[in-house]
């Protein structure tokens, strides 16, 4: 599962010339659904948008607040065609993307976790499907990618340069990451839950 996270001052969805969703100051999320995303993924994202600090504290100082920290708003757009595969030729290639019915589903579930971890009121969402006109003012700017899955795509050699993983095999931090390890050794580990 993929997002594109803007701080904003404002945004607003617009379907067949009305106004279907806006907020005030907060974040602009654009959703992107792949074709073997499950829950731990929505979970992974929801509690990232969520908790990421992208907000200036009381005092100014930035990057100590997050959305709900600041009281802010969330604007969420289901967005297909950030699974696109562009390698190849100039047309995208949207194999990736889970199927309309399916992610439909996956979305609905993301948006009702975005509203159970923070005011309800506060998470406004886009038309699924819809042909949809989509207006920000980003703060900053300040964008984001997040991936639920980044150390599947990506393994980081320890040269620091980065070199596609494997096919069909996925990096031991992305095992650690998916089953809750932090790739630390047991004992370690034990001592710190004592």
């Amino acid at each position: 599962m993929r997002a594109v996270v803007q701080r904003v001052t404002n945004a607003s969805v617009v379907v067949d010339n009305e106004v279907i969703s806006s907020i005030g100051r907060g974040l602009m999320v654009l959703v992107g659904i792949g074709t073997d995303d499950t829950a731990a993924d929505m979970t992974t994202l929801t509690n990232k948008i969520l908790s990421l600090k992208v907000f200036e504290d009381a005092d100014g100082r930035m990057w100590k607040s997050s959305v709900k920290d600041i009281d802010g708003e969330v604007l969420c757009v289901s967005q297909f065609t950030l699974f696109a595969n562009t390698s190849k030729g100039n047309k995208p290639d949207f194999h990736r993307a889970m199927s309309s019915e399916s992610s439909k589903e996956m979305y609905a579930s993301f948006l009702d976790r975005m509203r159970s971890l923070y005011k309800p009121e506060k998470i406004q969402d886009g038309r699924f499907g819809a042909m949809m006109n989509v207006s920000l003012t980003n703060e900053g700017p300040v964008t984001f990618t997040l991936d639920s899955r980044k150390f599947e795509y990506v393994d980081q050699p320890s040269s620091g340069t980065a070199t596609p993983a494997k096919k069909g095999k996925k990096s031991d931090a992305a095992n650690d990451a998916r089953e809750g390890r932090s790739g630390e050794p047991e004992e370690v580990l034990r001592g710190e839950r004592e």
